[in-house]
This record gives structure tokens, sequence and C-alpha cells, in this order.
């Protein structure tokens, strides 16, 4: 007001035509201009909504990134066997993650392209047999169903309140029973695979006394003496010649080393040196093995046609701890060595032959470089 005063007053005294209008319009322009009131600003007033998300986000990631790093340099200072551990949790977390999508992917271009399981290139056939469990495949016996027996347990007896403590004590105590594969540490990795091998390697005896017993049944003379001579050498410590099991194809398909008309001691037996639960009725049993067998048949050629050498060392190691051989202290070239037997064998069977390829997990493995002992 006291300024609109002075505007009258000067326009009384000087007979000026300035009205109040003029004067605010004008000092409304120089404000705007901004040649009386500093600096200009600039056009570019705020960001984009997307640019302002995609910023936030980097600079979430960004702090997460950090603020990790001081988590784990702090573990590493303060607590570095636990450190240890949850360094391995992560990393198992991540595995698993990645086994499970990857499985997802080859089931979904199965589904798509009408791809039978023994149609996969070998590392994806195997990657299954891994991870997947029964379902709609129901030839591929996998570890998962394994690993998620054990998630369902622990997960069991962590439901009453505080019971989640016990759930980590346990998992510390007894690793081998409770944590899933994707958890091991390497000593443990290599530990447990020795005492799953302990296991399995029981039976080996067994098994070479059943076959003894069952050369008197056996109608071909030639066939009786080369069971017969092949059972002296393993007992004597004596690994067999590629011809020296081959030559025995004959009596494995019928009579009395057939799969269906194998003893069910015998049954046992060869559910144990294949990891298999031995717990079960003998029919139940036999599928069990007439399955696992046709499946590391269709491995089998399936590797042939990719060739050994294709594969990296822990593949090669796994391939072999698979078909019987404890190769976690044996070497890369003796193990593609052994391998390569196996698939000599493997491949020259016809389906109706494979109770001798089921066989051959102790034949070809018990007395190979003085791993019996």
């Amino acid at each position: 007001m006291a300024l609109s005063r002075v505007c009258w007053a000067r326009s009384a005294v000087w007979g000026s035509a300035v009205t109040p209008g003029h004067f605010f319009t004008r000092r409304l322009q120089l404000g705007r201009s901004g040649l009386a009131w500093g600096a200009p600003r600039s056009s570019k007033l705020h960001l984009s909504p997307k640019a302002d998300v995609k910023n936030l986000m980097s600079y979430l990631v960004t702090k997460t990134k950090a603020i990790n790093g001081k988590y784990h340099r702090f573990l590493g200072r303060h607590f570095p066997r636990f450190y240890v551990l949850y360094t391995i949790f992560m990393k198992g977390l991540q595995m698993l993650w990645a086994d499970a999508r990857k499985a997802r992917r080859i089931k979904t271009n199965m589904w798509k392209h009408n791809i039978k399981f023994h149609q996969l290139p070998y590392r994806e056939m195997e990657h299954l047999r891994q991870v997947w469990a029964r379902g709609r495949y129901p030839e591929v016996h996998g570890e998962f169903r394994q690993d998620v027996t054990k998630c369902l347990f622990l997960g069991i007896i962590s439901i009453p309140p505080f019971a989640n403590y016990l759930v980590f004590l346990l998992m510390y105590l007894f690793p081998r029973q409770l944590l899933i594969r994707h958890f091991w540490t390497p000593k443990q990795q290599t530990d447990f695979l020795d005492i799953y091998h302990a296991f399995r390697k029981q039976s080996h005896p067994e098994i070479i006394s059943y076959l003894e017993k069952v050369i008197p049944l056996i109608s071909d003379a030639g066939l009786r003496w080369h069971l017969t001579d092949l059972c002296t050498k393993i007992q004597r410590g004596t690994h067999p010649a590629i011809h020296d099991i081959l030559a025995l194809r004959e009596c494995f398909s019928n009579h009395p080393l057939g799969v269906n008309q194998l003893q069910a001691l015998h049954v046992k037996a060869l559910s144990r040196a294949m990891l298999l639960t031995s717990y079960l009725p003998p029919p139940l049993l036999r599928h069990r093995l007439k399955t696992r067998t046709t499946v590391i048949h269709q491995l089998d050629k399936a590797l042939a046609k990719l060739g050994i050498g294709q594969l990296t060392a822990q593949e090669v190691k796994s391939a072999c701890y698979l078909r019987g051989l404890n190769s976690t202290h044996i070497g890369e070239d003796r193990c593609r060595t052994w391998l390569g037997e196996w698939l000599q064998i493997s491949c020259s069977l016809k389906e109706t032959e494979l109770s001798l390829l089921l066989h051959n997990v102790v034949l070809l493995s018990t007395n190979y470089l003085g791993t019996r002992r």
C-alpha cells in the first residue's frame, strides 16, 4: 500500500501518466527475464519419470553393494569361521537357483519340441539326472528328490517357536545328513563322497559271492569257465580286461543272471552298490535297478557321441563316481582311461544285456589302480 501511495504522489507532482499496473507489469517482466534478479534458470526443470526410477534403482544398487561389502569385511575380520560358512551358504543358494532355472529351461524346450530324455545332449541329460525328481519324466531319478526331503524335514522341525536355533545346531553337527550338496564345503564334498563309496563298496564281496553261487546253474561250459576266471581275478586283486567282461554277455541276458531272474538278496546287494535303499520289496528294487541302469546306458550313448575329450575334469570325475569308481583320489588322466573302458563295454551291450552293465559297477571298479583296500 505504501508503494502504491508513493507512485500516486509522483504522478500528481510530475503529471506523469504512470499507473500502478504498468509498474508491476514491468517488474514482473524483469523478474522473468532474470536480468534484475540473478542468473537465468535451467531450461530442464525436472527429470522424466523413467529417468527418476532408473537413477533411484542405480543408487539403491550402489548403496546395497557398498553396505554388503562392509558387512562382509566385518564378518571376515571379527568372525572368520562364521564368514566361511556364510560364504558357502550364499554360494550354495546361487548354485541351487541356477540349477533349478537351467532344469526348467531344459524341460520347457523338451515340451515345446517334443524331445524325449534319451534324445537330449549329454550335458542336459546329466543335469536333469542330478536335479529333476520323478514327475513328467519318470525314467529320470535325480538327487533333487533327496534334497527336497532334507529341506522338508528341516522345515517341519523348525515350526515350533525358537526351534530354528536347534535347526542351525543340527545342520552344523550333521551336515551330511541334513545339508544338501550345494552347501557342502570342498573338504566335506570329498569326505562325504568317500563315506558314500565306502557304503556301496561293502556290498562288492557279497555280489562276487552271489556270482560264484550261480556258476553251476549256467548251462554253457565256456561261460562257466569265463565267469569262474573273472571272479577269481577280482578276488585276487586283478583289474579285468574289457574282453573278459564282454565274453559274459550271454549269461547276463537271461537265466540265471538276468535282472528278473536274480535272487532277492542279490538284488538288495546291487541296490546298495548303486546307493539305493535296499529295504523295499524285491519287485520294486528290480524296477529301480532296471530304471537306473537304463538311464546310465542312455547317458553312455550320449557321452560316446560327445566324446570324453570334451568333458572338464570335474565332469569326468562325476561321471566315474556315478558308475562306481571313487574318483576323488584318482588323477584326471586315469579317470578318463577308466571311463573309456566303461564306454566300450556299455556301448557294446543291448537293452536285454543291461544286467551285465549293472554288475559292471562292481566288476570294473573294484581293483582299478589298487582302489581295493
